[in-house]
């Protein structure tokens, strides 16, 4: 637990100098997302993660959305090879080839999970017949990596034809989009 530069207890962000890490922790972290543009914005975005600071990816979101048409799943589908190839070139996003074209992958896979159950929001939280999970940990020690729901979840969008879905990107996936809150009980999150 950390208590803020503004004096709120938080999980995460609240030193000095980390006031977007801090805003993410306060307005998206934990909070149940139902929109299907968001939803597919934080599956890339938790994808690009792998290997890196989450505070990396938050400073570099902004590059994200305009290199990948705001996160637009039917556009980012049909994005061309060179298009994608020139992304490897903008210090913007994290310029690694595979995660680069498994955007596109991953959103011809969201659409095609859309079609079939009316939106990728209808997919995701049937998981959890649309009810948050909400834990209660002391301290991050105690927040596992992963889950049997993040491994049930991953092996699904992996059939499905996603890429960089394993069961701990899952499991962080869901934490961003509030399917699960993993906010500690001394956060001023928590419950909320």
């Amino acid at each position: 637990m950390i208590i803020g530069y503004d004096g709120k207890k938080r999980c995460f962000g609240g030193e000095e100098g980390k006031e977007l890490y801090a805003q993410y922790h306060d307005q998206e972290w934990g909070i149940p997302q139902h929109e299907d543009r968001y939803l597919f914005e934080m599956l890339i975005l938790e994808g690009a993660q792998a290997g890196l600071s989450w505070e990396t990816i938050l400073k570099k979101r902004k590059g994200y959305l305009s290199s990948f048409h705001n996160f637009d799943p039917e556009k980012v589908a049909n994005m061309k090879d060179t298009e994608l190839e020139k992304l490897r070139e903008n210090p913007a996003i994290v310029r690694n080839r595979l995660k680069i074209y498994g955007t596109r992958k991953n959103a011809q896979a969201f659409l095609c999970i859309q079609d079939k159950h009316r939106s990728f929001d209808a997919y995701l939280w049937n998981f959890v017949d649309k009810k948050p999970i909400l834990n209660c940990w002391s301290c991050f020690k105690e927040v596992p990596v992963k889950s049997s729901l993040s491994d049930k979840i991953s092996k699904d969008l992996k059939e499905k034809g996603m890429v960089f879905v394993g069961p701990t990107i899952i499991y962080a996936y869901l934490q961003a989009v509030g399917i699960i809150n993993d906010h500690l009980r001394g956060c001023w999150r928590y419950r909320k």
